[in-house]
């Protein structure tokens, strides 16, 4: 049961990384923006967020639970725990971080919320197109 144990607790590490590098990296694109750092303008970078956030979005909006959730959920359930008292350390101090008791409405109109601005983001401060640099393309040859 220890294994169990051990790969529930990954589980939940990578949905709070994943969380965390949403909510992290809407904080790094308006900070960086402001600072003038050119990095956060990253084209590949913005997409991956972007589909991040999208993606809890549209789980939500469908009735979705996430799929890390009920993976670490089995996952305790076969190592004998409670998957909301995971009998890890680890696992206890990232669950108290990661989930709230709040209704689904409210979980579902943050993560929209939380969306739009990450949109906004991309449509106020564009990443860079990667195909629009200089020397990519034709160019017109004049005599």
């Amino acid at each position: 049961m220890p294994a169990y144990r051990f790969w529930a607790d990954v589980v939940v590490l990578v949905h709070a990384l994943y969380v965390a590098f949403v909510v992290a990296g809407l904080v790094v694109v308006l900070v960086g923006a402001a600072l003038r750092w050119r990095w956060i303008r990253n084209f590949w970078f913005r997409i991956v967020h972007l589909s991040m956030i999208g993606i809890v979005v549209m789980e939500s909006l469908a009735g979705m639970v996430c799929p890390l959730t009920t993976w670490e959920a089995a996952l305790r359930e076969k190592a004998g725990d409670d998957a909301l008292y995971p009998g890890s350390f680890l696992g206890r101090c990232i669950h108290s971080w990661l989930f709230y008791d709040i209704p689904d409405w409210v979980a579902s109109t943050a993560y929209c919320l939380f969306g739009a601005a990450v949109l906004a983001a991309m449509i106020w401060i564009p990443p860079a197109r990667p195909w629009a640099r200089k020397g990519c393309g034709l160019r017109v040859l004049r005599s």
